[in-house]
């Protein structure tokens, strides 16, 4: 129902982090913590008894990982969300964690609103990730997309946005992949497409893939 308060597991070894999590989420009108234990096991045990809306999850924990136990969660109960909170935030972990399906990603530093907003954020279907997550994120990409073949100049000037979508819509990604890739809506990328074939002067998907193996900015072996 519409009002109905979003319930919150939080899942940390150390008892004065979850403690802490669980002074800042209190008094929150939409919001009500449901649980607070210590391994990914009892993460998995308490999603099975009691389907929390949203988990807040670390990942280093005696046993098994909060990676590991996302990766279970995200197999079995699909619609429950998974925010990772830790201070692990090194490009391997964020990968990681990002493979294992998780909804969003915050470092523990994070202050209370943005904490707020993350939760929220996932309980309506979206994805948050804080800024330093995000710089991590498309870090990779980047220097990746350093790595390739030099692109040569286009005769309409893209945005930075556009090309990054062109590319991954020549690779074979649908809208909604690529919307994830980017963690962006459906309708932005839509709306981008349009963009990039109105200021190609393409008429498809078609001939965007043509065009961009004519201008190197995919290979072949990508397809």
């Amino acid at each position: 129902m519409k009002g109905d308060k979003v319930k919150v597991l939080l899942v940390d070894d150390h008892k004065l982090i979850r403690d802490g999590i669980a002074s800042m989420l209190h008094n929150t009108g939409d919001i009500e913590v449901i649980g607070s234990i210590s391994s990914g096991e009892e993460a998995i045990n308490e999603t099975r008894q009691n389907r929390p809306d949203v988990i807040l999850m670390d990942i280093l924990m005696g046993g098994m990982t909060g990676i590991e136990a996302t990766r279970w969660i995200k197999e079995n109960e699909p619609t429950i969300k998974v925010v990772i909170v830790t201070s692990e935030i090194s490009k391997e972990y964020v990968s990681a964690g990002i493979k294992s399906g998780v909804d969003g990603y915050l470092p523990k530093d994070v202050d209370r609103e943005t904490l707020l907003t993350a939760i929220r954020t996932v309980h309506g279907g979206g994805r948050f990730f804080n800024d330093a997550i995000m710089k991590l994120v498309f870090e990779d990409f980047y220097t990746h997309e350093k790595l390739k073949s030099p692109v040569k100049k286009m005769p309409n000037e893209l945005t930075k946005r556009e090309f990054e979508i062109l590319g991954l819509v020549a690779e074979g990604k649908t809208n909604k992949e690529v919307a994830e890739t980017l963690f962006i809506s459906v309708k932005t990328v839509e709306t981008h497409k349009t963009n990039i074939l109105e200021k190609l002067g393409l008429r498809n998907t078609a001939e965007l893939v043509k065009y961009a193996i004519k201008n190197h900015i995919i290979s072949v072996d990508n397809l």
